[in-house]
């Protein structure tokens, strides 16, 4: 048996740079924070153990278990962050006085064309730096479309379900 003419298994070594795979984890505004957090899996737990051995060890190869873990964790994480915060735009577009959501609205739309600018600055920056600058910035301009997108698409329930004339009840609104 000769060993050089048996297929050798290619090995991945994951580096910290390895966590920046698909978008950064999404903000969470202050005002609905509480309840989109409310029982999620901040992974806290796995990260302390991920720089737990990065200081002991000093280099990211010898804690690929500990990368592995985090890895997977944030983007389940994430996942169910940016469903949340859809879920909690709509209802916000549903429950709250319809002048609140129309400047809710013109809110979000202010900041995604800030966004939107801010990414043209960052497309002149070069190397790692502007990389890392243009991957947060779209990720933040996706999951603010996104809100946008569901708060709109709330308003637009709320007017189909509504009765056409003045109602002598008032809505309740509450950030959920």
């Amino acid at each position: 048996m000769d060993v050089d003419s048996q297929q050798t298994m290619e090995e991945t070594i994951l580096v910290g740079d390895d966590l920046m795979m698909g978008p950064p984890s999404p903000l969470i505004p202050p005002e609905i924070a509480s309840h989109v957090l409310e029982g999620v899996d901040l992974c806290d737990g796995i990260l302390r153990n991920l720089f737990l051995c990065l200081q002991i060890n000093d280099i990211e190869p010898f804690c690929q278990d500990e990368i592995a873990l985090y890895r997977q964790c944030a983007e389940r994480r994430d996942k169910e962050l940016r469903q949340r915060l859809q879920e909690s735009e709509k209802k916000l577009g549903t429950s709250m006085p319809l002048d609140q959501a129309k400047e809710r609205a013109n809110q979000l739309e202010s900041e995604v064309t800030l966004l939107e600018r801010r990414l043209i600055l960052a497309s002149g920056v070069e190397g790692m730096e502007g990389f890392r600058q243009r991957w947060s910035l779209h990720g933040c301009l996706t999951d603010t479309k996104r809100r946008l997108d569901a708060l709109k698409q709330g308003m637009e329930n709320r007017k189909k379900e509504e009765p056409i004339g003045d109602s002598t009840t008032k809505r309740r609104w509450f950030f959920w």
